[in-house]
């Protein structure tokens, strides 16, 4: 049982994951921000999902300037500095963000991070880890929503034919 305070945070190797899942790899070679956008989106649902606080971080080595932060839905976005990498940025966050009530996740496939998140006390998730997760957390969504849908439609009365044709005459007035 999870107290109420307790929460979990899945920290995303932004471009790591865009360059493992076919889909965002693909659409990267034609629209690198599109590929972001896509990815952040798909983190959101997670998020909505789950209730975990997500957080995706991205190299400035792609998008120059200083280190910024911003939040679409309800994913935290960072762009590293511009002289810091992702796995910087995420190992200087799981300090941040690592405590007794805080289990810290990364999503990344980088072997050399994997073993320096453990170090730290993070558990990893591997871009195909996370992709199987997302696309099951995809499909029950549309299962809820079907059911849902059905539901609706059923908790309607039944009611005969015959009945009905009475009910009708009755609204119109007539006898």
């Amino acid at each position: 049982m999870r107290l109420v305070n307790d929460m979990n945070v899945l920290l995303v190797d932004g471009y790591n994951i865009i360059g493992a899942w076919d889909e965002l790899k693909i659409l990267k070679d034609h629209d690198l921000a599109q590929a972001r956008d896509l990815l952040v989106e798909k983190m959101a649902e997670y998020q909505a999902y789950t209730g975990n606080r997500v957080i995706v971080v991205f190299d400035a080595y792609y998008v120059r300037g200083l280190e910024h932060k911003h939040k679409d839905y309800k994913v935290e976005v960072i762009y590293t500095k511009e002289k810091e990498t992702a796995d910087e940025c995420i190992e200087r966050l799981i300090k941040d963000l690592k405590n007794v009530k805080t289990q810290v996740y990364v999503a990344t496939s980088d072997y050399t991070e994997q073993r320096t998140i453990f170090a730290q006390g993070a558990l990893r998730k591997s871009a195909r880890e996370l992709y199987i997760e997302t696309n099951n957390i995809e499909k029950q969504i549309e299962e809820e929503l079907e059911n849902h849908k059905k539901i609706q439609s059923a908790s309607k009365i039944p009611i005969k034919k015959e009945v009905l044709e009475v009910f009708e005459k009755w609204r119109r007035g007539d006898k």
